[in-house]
């Protein structure tokens, strides 16, 4: 097999707050280094792109140093943490945006799925569209006619494809889009994370579409997702971002396990200090049955949570998710404030909801915590990956009859207030 991409030391700088690279001064700066044979000065400035984190630049590297070959039919997929330089990569390998150091070469036509309705006028019909975009992916004009009823069957629009789509759902604007860019005859196609959008059913349709144009017709295909699951069925080799650089590329398996062991949920307790102007969670704790956090499964698994209200507020929803160790949500629970009067005062509220006969599959497990007004509509804080404890089978393995990643309850939820 023949390398299709290489990419070779690729960087890519911004400057936080501006609009383009910098002021004129700095323009003048480079032209002046330039006209002498020297580097740009402002290369060796800047910081890597730890979003979490307050720098003392205001440059930044979204990129710095990526360097990997992909070879013809092979599916790469791309992961990481928001931020990590993703989307960044895919712009540059779409030739939407250029590096500011390093090359990419690409041999053959690019078709690029990058965000949801890319290339689409809202005031034309879906048909239109479909020339449309067609037309901006390389596709001419009776290549568009021979495959036309080919997309539209595969989105699943056809009853609304001469309406103008500024009428249509985000997940009909990815149906369609996808269908354009995936029957193009490209030979790299490269998809972004936008099959979030859809529903399971189109998910799995595009997947296997996805492994039809790899294995099949021996294109190549770069994938960026956050579902493990989804890289881990389709790709054989994986590269994974921290800050804008490569830190491991490897096999699927491996690259995964490496994203997984570094991205796992913070242990123990959760603790903050209030904050004065919004309702925010204090303390956060999962009680499980055993000691240092694990829980035997099917015992009683407790969620101890502590709210600190500035202001009185009704309307107040408090809800968790429960998520595995492959970023999927297993459980979902929440009270709201209108059906049951647990926010009605200022200061700290305690609030305990009981899981009984928790039964999970064993593995990792942590929290994602959501405090909000109206029933989302005002969210008031969202907190991640917080309070990680692990699930053990004790003795034999007993299988509860579902499948692996769900999780299915029958008993009642139980939530007690301030009185533990």
């Amino acid at each position: 097999m023949s390398v299709v991409i290489k990419a070779e030391q690729v960087s890519k700088q911004y400057r936080l707050g501006e609009v383009g690279t910098g002021t004129l001064s700095h323009d003048l700066n480079r032209f002046w280094y330039r006209i002498r044979g020297k580097e740009d000065p402002y290369l060796k400035i800047g910081e890597a792109n730890d979003r979490t984190k307050k720098g003392s630049s205001d440059y930044v590297w979204a990129l710095k140093d990526v360097s990997f070959e992909v070879q013809q039919g092979e599916v790469l997929g791309i992961i990481g943490r928001n931020g990590a330089g993703k989307s960044t990569l895919l712009k540059i390998l779409s030739r939407t945006t250029a590096p500011t150091t390093g090359t990419i070469k690409a041999k053959g036509r690019i078709a690029s799925l990058l965000e949801v309705g890319t290339g689409f006028h809202p005031e034309l019909s879906g048909r239109e569209n479909i020339f449309l975009n067609g037309a901006i992916l390389g596709m001419r004009k009776k290549e568009i006619e021979r495959k036309f009823d080919e997309i539209i069957d595969f989105a699943g629009v056809e009853r609304y494809i001469d309406t103008p789509v500024k009428r249509y759902s985000s997940g009909m604007y990815v149906r369609l889009a996808f269908a354009v860019a995936a029957h193009l005859e490209s030979e790299i196609l490269i998809v972004d994370e936008v099959l979030a959008v859809g529903d399971a059913e189109f998910q799995k349709k595009c997947l296997g579409k996805m492994k039809d144009v790899s294995s099949g017709e021996g294109r190549t295909v770069l994938f960026v997702s956050h579902q493990m699951d989804a890289i881990s069925t389709l790709t054989s080799n994986a590269l994974c971002l921290i800050n804008g650089k490569v830190a491991i590329n490897a096999s699927t398996y491996e690259a995964v396990r490496f994203y997984l062991e570094n991205n796992k949920a913070s242990q123990g307790v959760y603790q903050s200090k209030p904050i004065p102007d919004y309702p925010s969670f204090v303390r956060v704790e999962v009680i499980t049955s055993e000691a240092e956090g694990v829980h035997k499964n099917g015992e009683d698994l407790i969620i101890e949570i502590e709210v600190n209200m500035p202001f009185i507020k009704e309307g107040i929803a408090v809800s968790f998710q429960i998520f595995n160790e492959k970023e999927l949500p297993v459980i979902y629970n929440y009270i709201f404030d209108s059906e049951q009067p647990i926010l009605r005062k200022t200061g700290i509220s305690k609030l305990k909801c009981i899981i009984p006969k928790c039964k999970l599959y064993q593995g990792f497990y942590y929290l994602k915590m959501h405090l909000a007004e109206s029933r989302g509509k005002i969210k008031f804080q969202e907190v991640d990956k917080i309070c990680q404890f692990e699930v053990k089978m004790m003795n034999k393995i007993i299988e509860w009859g579902w499948q692996k990643d769900v999780c299915i309850y029958t008993e009642d939820f139980v939530w007690i207030k301030d009185d533990f």
